[in-house]
């Protein structure tokens, strides 16, 4: 697995690594006793590099058994697993599987399937925690539908929260989708749902950790 910094941060990085230089030149300049600007870099050098970990752009290959299967798009904690009706694009009762990211995780997002994607529709909205049920309807939100290889649709929804204010999306409909692929990003911490048809084996329970473009979460009929 090779691991690079994905291209979405790399203006933030050159720039908050430009105002922490001239911000601990001029501590240890002018400052003192000397530990007060060493104390105060190494807290600057420990910020910087959670924010170098928060935009690695790792490239997976997933390894299994590619028919019919369903990965998660996301790096994080599954904190939803339910029936619900989807009233926005598929209008119908699906089995949703939600991601929620920490801004400890990788932010990248892989498609679930492999197939073509049919339809992306950005919807404007709130800006509520990404944790809270009501966020995947309320909150500012990207919604992307795939059709996989065997003819079943598939909805991925990326959900911005109370911090992460910026999604990325870089599919477009009749591109083919394949889950090695980043299909987009979000900035500082978020959640990502999938949803499934009501037959789609389940791999996967709340609580449980998911690793983006490998982990299987389950497999279409």
């Amino acid at each position: 697995m090779r691991v690079k910094i994905h291209r979405e941060g790399t203006n933030i990085l050159i720039v908050l690594l430009l105002m922490l230089a001239v911000i601990n030149l001029s501590a240890w300049m002018f400052i003192r006793p000397v530990e007060i600007p060493i104390v105060f870099s190494s807290v600057c050098g420990v910020l910087y590099l959670l924010v170098v970990n928060f935009f690695r752009s790792p490239r997976r290959t997933f390894r299994g058994d590619r028919d019919n299967v369903i990965v998660s798009s996301v790096d994080g904690t599954v904190v939803a697993l339910e029936e619900v009706f989807e009233p926005e694009v598929l209008r119908r009762k699906v089995r949703m599987v939600s991601v929620f990211m920490s801004v400890f995780n990788v932010h990248a997002n892989w498609f679930p399937v492999d197939g073509q994607v049919l339809l992306v529709r950005h919807h404007r909205g709130r800006f509520l925690s990404a944790y809270l049920p009501k966020a995947s309807i309320e909150n500012e939100r990207s919604t992307v539908l795939i059709r996989a290889n065997n003819g079943q649709e598939i909805l991925m929804r990326q959900i911005a929260g109370a911090v992460a204010r910026r999604i990325v999306t870089y599919a477009h409909p009749g591109e083919q989708a394949n889950i090695e692929d980043h299909m987009g990003f979000i900035k500082f911490g978020s959640r990502v749902d999938l949803y499934l048809p009501l037959d789609a084996k389940i791999n996967v329970k709340i609580g449980d950790k998911t690793t983006g473009g490998v982990s299987v979460i389950g497999r279409l009929k």
